[in-house]
């Protein structure tokens, strides 16, 4: 007995689709295909093309000149991603429009001569800055604001997901000689910036080329941030391998939750037993977001600054323990109690100790001077350290014998009512 075989079964059979799904699929906005192919064909081609495949789409979805930039590990210059369909040119973070982007975190709208508008959009993988996308559009609807915030969001997220199959993208932000140190140093980094409703955070290490021994390394777990600032003895590559080790052996106890009473000693330990007669001086702190009580453990570190506004009010200074490596058994915790929208400033002893071209030291207070001018723009915690950073080396004159890291937090106070955890209601099911 032949069987009869409909119209709509055909189409289905040779698509895959039926004509509800085909209809459904006519009538898709243009965000939504270009949002759904670029997350459906990234994972078909090789890494170092994605750049071209999101111009290729975005050309499609009606946009012209496609750019991707992506900052250097110096935060001083926006790079092009090169490849078919891309244009560009490296641009400066601080004089461009591109740049603008990127410091505020803000889309930036350029009217052009002809009538169409240029967009430069900060691409962001959570809240850590990776970049700028930009693109131009004969007009502009809120609708295409929208649409445009979002794929800048997935780009980001397709960039640093390929990033770990690629050396395409760190090429592209590696502007000079990258020597063996620092390369060992910024494999272990966590993001340079974090921010939510309760916290902000960034951090910076200078030389970005160079750097040998400083490092630093956070996490949000439940409502208290974990922090850390290390400085391992001496230069180069025996130095950036210790602080390998210190951070290492810090998550492992942080993932263990020890207590800070019981974490600086199993670093001391390790650091004591895998470089015998070498020390690191260290921070270790936790805010607690809900209160604002920020505990910490200072082993041989300057005093971290506490801003509040634009001014400094004072030092967390206390009991200090010996540095990791030479033990000291059960380390002093000291607590502070925060206001909401005071920040926390934790540096290495390169940032004050670094001579001036007389031979003058270059010194805290003129440090209390640079963070107040730059407080006071009130941005954001990773922003602020980079003009912070810049500035130093510039006061410097641009030298630097010494590691000089910073690493700023920012309480913005006890999270909302509605920004606390709630139940997931379990699914209804339907007929």
């Amino acid at each position: 007995m032949a069987m009869t075989v409909t119209a709509s079964e055909e189409t289905e059979r040779q698509t895959g689709f039926t004509d509800q799904e085909k209809d459904r699929s006519a009538a898709e906005s243009v965000g939504e295909r270009l949002l759904g192919v670029l997350l459906d064909r990234v994972h078909l081609i090789p890494p170092r093309l994605v750049g071209s495949l999101i111009a290729q789409e975005v050309r499609t979805a009606g946009a012209t000149d496609v750019s991707i930039h992506l900052q250097d590990l110096a935060q001083t210059t926006l790079r092009p991603l090169t490849g078919p369909g891309l244009v560009g040119e490296p641009l400066p973070i601080d004089d461009s429009l591109a740049g603008e982007a990127f410091r505020t975190e803000e889309s930036i709208e350029e009217p052009l001569a002809d009538g169409s508008v240029r967009l430069h959009l900060p691409m962001l993988d959570g809240s850590d800055r990776v970049g700028v996308l930009g693109l131009t559009l004969p007009r502009l609807t809120g609708y295409d604001r929208q649409l445009a915030r979002r794929l800048a969001g997935l780009v980001a997220d397709m960039i640093v997901t390929n990033d770990d199959y690629t050396d395409a993208f760190t090429r592209v932000r590696t502007v000079g000689p990258l020597n063996l140190a620092a390369h060992l140093q910024w494999q272990t980094l966590p993001p340079l910036s974090m921010t939510s409703p309760v916290v902000d955070l960034g951090g910076i290490l200078e030389p970005a080329y160079e750097v040998g021994g400083d490092s630093f390394d956070y996490a949000f777990n439940e409502h208290v941030l974990h922090v850390a600032v290390f400085d391992a003895m001496g230069h180069g590559l025996e130095a950036a391998t210790m602080a390998t080790v210190i951070i290492a052996a810090y998550r492992h106890g942080r993932l263990a939750e020890l207590p800070l009473t019981e974490l600086y000693p199993e670093m001391d330990q390790a650091v004591a037993t895998s470089f015998p007669g070498r020390f690191a001086t260290a921070q270790l702190g936790r805010l607690d977001t809900e209160t604002g009580v920020l505990s910490w453990v200072n082993a041989g570190h300057p005093p971290a600054l506490w801003v509040r506004g634009s001014q400094v009010i004072g030092e967390l200074t206390g009991p200090v323990s010996r540095p990791v490596g030479f033990g000291a058994g059960t380390p002093v915790v000291q607590t502070a109690q925060l206001e909401p929208g005071d920040r926390v400033l934790f540096f290495t002893d390169g940032v004050v100790e670094e001579r001036l071209p007389g031979g003058e030291q270059f010194g805290e207070e003129r440090l209390r001077e640079l963070i107040e001018q730059t407080t006071a723009a009130e941005l954001t915690c990773a922003e602020t350290v980079r003009r912070l950073s810049h500035a130093l080396m510039a006061a410097r004159s641009g030298r630097t014998s010494d590691d000089a890291s910073l690493l700023l937090l920012e309480w913005k106070g006890p999270p909302r009512e509605d920004e606390l955890d709630a139940d997931i209601p379990e699914a209804t099911a339907t007929a």
